[in-house]
């Protein structure tokens, strides 16, 4: 049985309920059946089914004892039946690749919820990204993936102009 969500915001933060539950059914429902989501690494999945089945592999793999909070939500309509939410989060408690439990993540989440015919508002699209404060830019470089900044006033690396 679907919930009810009457805004963009309220299906953003039920996401994040079910996240923290890792309820899978209850997190795919929140989607349309053509959803897309775009993870932090960029793995785009384009259906409630593949969403599904990778935050079953993560809940199993990389998030077991995970949990996410929200530190702020801004939310945007584009007319009564679109808006878009933008979230900051932090994840704390994630596994990294040997089981030992790795420091905390700060990530901007992007939904894109649509008012349904029946059942209020679902996601129809959703990206993740991590924030790595201090950092301009990614550099790929011989020796991997790693954050870098242009930046030479140590008192100006939060991301943000003036």
């Amino acid at each position: 049985m679907s919930r009810f969500y009457d805004s963009g915001e309220a299906v953003t933060r039920a996401f994040f309920d079910a996240w923290n539950v890792q309820d899978l059914d209850w997190l795919a429902d929140l989607f349309v059946e053509d959803a897309d989501f775009v993870n932090v690494v960029g793995f785009w999945w384009t259906n409630r089914r593949q969403i599904r089945k990778a935050h079953e592999y993560g809940f199993r793999k990389i998030f077991q004892n995970a949990r996410v909070d929200l530190v702020a939500v801004k939310m945007r309509a584009l007319g009564d039946d679109v808006e878009v939410v933008h979230t900051v989060s932090t994840l704390d408690g994630q596994n990294d690749e040997h089981g030992v439990t790795a420091g905390q993540r700060v990530a901007v989440i992007t939904i894109v919820a649509h008012r349904q015919d029946e059942g209020g508002f679902r996601i129809v699209s959703c990206q993740n990204t991590d924030r790595v404060d201090g950092a301009d830019t990614h550099f790929n470089t011989e020796a991997g993936f790693r954050p870098a900044t242009y930046q030479t006033d140590q008192g100006d690396t939060d991301g943000r102009p003036d």
